[in-house]
């Protein structure tokens, strides 16, 4: 028969088993959504941006994907990672308009970037594949960077990952994978390491008074070893032999 700590466990346990599936449920739409992940979000910076794509179909596979690229805030470097599979494809475009950055003006920028697969590689049922890109600089602090997806698939589908998501509204259906710019840093880019433990930062021995330092100790050793080496000798030193019948420090009288 069950007793009360038994009934117990079960209990928490059923509770934990409930929120886990409740979990899994809210998360299994965003999760089967194109997304992106930036390693550095800071403005004037560089970041790689990762987009994680699934494949939703479960009778086509994903054969080609292409990202767009902003052009109010364009990028002035992008950069592709290789992946074993698949071909990369940068698109440079007109902009709507000159915009100047860092002092300089361009009218022409990366538009959009495309991965094709090759048979072997394609995407399949309950598969997925992460792309990455290096782009910079990042626009101001507090910038949606909208970046709509398009996947295709084998079977002549085409979806557009390009709806625009609404703060404190449903999540759209195909919600375009987007970020937010933060506070610019230092350098524009990732922060610099911190000292390590137990050193000072303004604390610094030059070599000039490191060979100072050194010198002095072997002058002070060179001295130390001639003291104990002239104490030595003269406590081994052999004593004048002295008259016989007379003590040490007895003084002589004259006869």
């Amino acid at each position: 028969m069950p007793t009360a700590r038994h009934r117990a466990a079960a209990r928490t346990a059923a509770a934990f088993t409930a929120a886990a599936g409740l979990l899994l449920a809210g998360a299994g739409p965003s999760f089967a959504h194109v997304s992106v992940d930036p390693s550095s979000p800071a403005a004037g910076g560089y970041s790689q941006l990762t987009f994680r794509v699934p494949n939703e179909s479960a009778t086509a596979k994903t054969t080609r994907i292409a990202v767009a690229l902003p052009a109010g805030t364009p990028f002035t470097s992008v950069s592709v990672k290789p992946m074993e599979g698949w071909t990369a494809e940068i698109t440079e475009a007109a902009l709507p308009s000159p915009v100047t950055i860092e002092g300089a003006t361009i009218s022409k920028a990366a538009s959009a970037v495309t991965w094709t697969a090759d048979a072997a590689h394609q995407l399949g049922r309950r598969e997925y594949q992460t792309f990455s890109i290096s782009v910079g600089r990042l626009p101001a602090a507090g910038t949606t960077v909208a970046l709509p997806a398009t996947q295709w698939y084998s079977d002549g589908t085409v979806v557009d990952w390009a709806d625009p998501a609404t703060p404190g509204q449903e999540e759209p259906k195909h919600p375009a994978p987007s970020f937010v710019t933060t506070a610019a840093q230092d350098g524009h880019g990732p922060a610099a390491p911190a000292e390590p433990a137990g050193l000072s930062a303004t604390t610094e021995v030059s070599p000039a008074a490191d060979n100072t330092l050194g010198l002095a100790g072997l002058g002070s050793g060179i001295l130390g070893l001639a003291l104990g080496t002239a104490a030595l000798v003269r406590t081994r030193a052999p004593r004048k032999p002295q008259p016989s019948g007379i003590q040490p420090g007895t003084r002589r009288r004259p006869l």
